[in-house]
C-alpha cells in the first residue's frame, strides 16, 4: 500500500489499532497546528487518526489466544474489536454470546436457557478453580446489557473481555500446549 504525498510530522509513538505492534510514526498528514494528525503505521503501513488524546481506530483490548475453533475465535475478535471502537454494550453481549458457544463446543447440548450453559462449564471442569465469580460476573453483566436499559462502560467490556481471555486460554490454548504423551 503506497499513500501519496506522505509528509514528514511531529513523531508519535503508539500501538497501531490495525496490527497491534507498538510504534513510532512521523511520517503522515497533519493539521497546521500539529493538534490532529494521520499517521501511516510504520510496520502495516494504515493510517491511525490521532487528536487530543483519541486514536482511531483504538486498540483492541486483551490478547490473541492460541487454539480456538474459528466461530469462538471469531466471536472473542468482535468482542474485542467492538470495544476498540466505543461499541462497549456490543463488547459485552458478545462476551456472554461467547460463554454459550464455549459451553456447547465443549459439549454442552444446543437450546439450553442460558445459566444452564454456564453451569455445564461449572459443573463439568471448564471453570479453573476460584474462576467461577468470573464467569458468573460476564453472565451478570451480560444480562445487565440484555435485559436493562442500560449501556456498558469501557471498564466492563475490558474486564469482561480480561476474563473471557483467561477463560479461553484455560480452556484452549493451555490443553494445546501440553506435549501429547507418546506410547
Amino acid at each position: 500500500m503506497a499513500w501519496h504525498q506522505v509528509q514528514q510530522i511531529q513523531s508519535k509513538s503508539y500501538t497501531c489499532g490495525y496490527c497491534g505492534n507498538v510504534v513510532a510514526s512521523d511520517r503522515g498528514y497533519q493539521t497546521a497546528d500539529a493538534h490532529h494528525a494521520v499517521h501511516i503505521c510504520p510496520h502495516c503501513p494504515r493510517p491511525s487518526y490521532i487528536a487530543g488524546g483519541q486514536q482511531v481506530p483504538g486498540v483492541a483490548p486483551g490478547n490473541d489466544v492460541q487454539s480456538l475453533p474459528k466461530d469462538i475465535e471469531s466471536l472473542y475478535r468482535e468482542a474485542r474489536n467492538s470495544t476498540a471502537v466505543s461499541a462497549y454494550t456490543s463488547a459485552v453481549l458478545t462476551c456472554r454470546k461467547l460463554l454459550m458457544n464455549i459451553a456447547v463446543s465443549q459439549g454442552a447440548p444446543e437450546g439450553q436457557r442460558f445459566i444452564e450453559y454456564v453451569q455445564y462449564l461449572a459443573d463439568n471442569g471448564f471453570v479453573p478453580p476460584h474462576g467461577k465469580g468470573w464467569v458468573d460476573h460476564i453472565r451478570k453483566k451480560g444480562n445487565e446489557a440484555t435485559h436493562e436499559i442500560v449501556t456498558m462502560t469501557l471498564q466492563d467490556a475490558e474486564d469482561l473481555i480480561a476474563f473471557t481471555e483467561m477463560l479461553l486460554k484455560f480452556i484452549y490454548e493451555f490443553p494445546s500446549r501440553v506435549p501429547t504423551p507418546t506410547p
